[in-house]
């Protein structure tokens, strides 16, 4: 059962009994239901924490303006404080980017994070778009191409998310994944395990990679790269036993 923090602004589901140890974070066009058959794993016992539909999914009110990921994680500040203590953070995909962001902003609130298929990294190949593309969008710019010709276009050459994202969340979709977290991965000071699935083409390993590689360089007391035979983006639903393995090693790190 969804419950309401922030006076409704955010909604999650809450499991098992006792104080919140792990908060959760979806990824894009998902929610909260992701994480919960990874909170609830019947062989490993219910792991008491919070999932959260981010705002603009699920039952969670989209924002009124296009946010970045700082945005949405100064939104989750308030209903993490509210816990009353630090909490392992599991992101997963664009939820591993706020995750991230709110190690970086309040790390007080922050005890360890697993990121899952994370973008916090821009990919090493060009995403330049075709020549074809940059010539329609240079003629709309120029007034040569109508609105509608152009959004034709925009639909056929864009991604499914940014296809199924409309108003607001679409332009939230833009500002997210331009997002690099370099700098704030050298920061981090907290134990962190990235889990990433085997034919992940959304995000591919070398994220991963490239990622614990300016974690260790920053200091973090413990870093972890699992990589899932035969899992791909959607780790959290096709392989919710490493994840929880993952959180379960961070939970052992943080109580050291």
């Amino acid at each position: 059962m969804l419950s309401a923090f922030a006076d409704g602004a955010i909604f999650g589901e809450i499991v098992g009994d006792g104080d919140p140890r792990v908060v959760c974070l979806h990824g894009w066009g998902r929610s909260h239901r992701d994480a919960v058959g990874v909170l609830a794993l019947p062989e490993a016992g219910s792991l008491p924490g919070i999932s959260f539909d981010l705002p603009g999914f699920g039952a969670s009110p989209a924002p009124s303006t296009p946010w970045g990921s700082s945005d949405y994680a100064e939104a989750l500040i308030p209903v993490i404080e509210g816990v009353g203590r630090p909490v392992v953070v599991v992101g997963h995909s664009h939820g591993g980017r706020v995750a991230v962001s709110l190690a970086d902003r309040r790390p007080d609130l922050v005890a360890g994070l697993v990121l899952v298929g994370a973008p916090v990294l821009r990919r090493t190949t060009s995403t330049k778009p075709p020549w074809r593309y940059r010539a329609i969008r240079a003629l709309h710019r120029a007034h040569l191409l109508s609105d509608q010709r152009f959004e034709d276009v925009r639909r056929r050459s864009g991604s499914a998310d940014y296809n199924a994202a409309t108003g607001v969340m679409r332009d939230t979709l833009v500002t997210v994944i331009n997002e690099s977290f370099d700098a704030e991965l050298g920061r981090l000071a907290v134990p962190v395990a990235l889990v990433w699935g085997e034919h992940d083409a959304d995000v591919p390993r070398d994220v991963a990679e490239r990622a614990a590689s300016l974690i260790e360089a920053g200091g973090a007391p413990w870093v972890s790269v699992t990589i899932v035979p035969g899992a791909g983006h959607l780790t959290m639903t096709e392989a919710p036993a490493a994840v929880r393995t993952a959180i379960d090693a961070v939970l052992v790190e943080v109580e050291r």
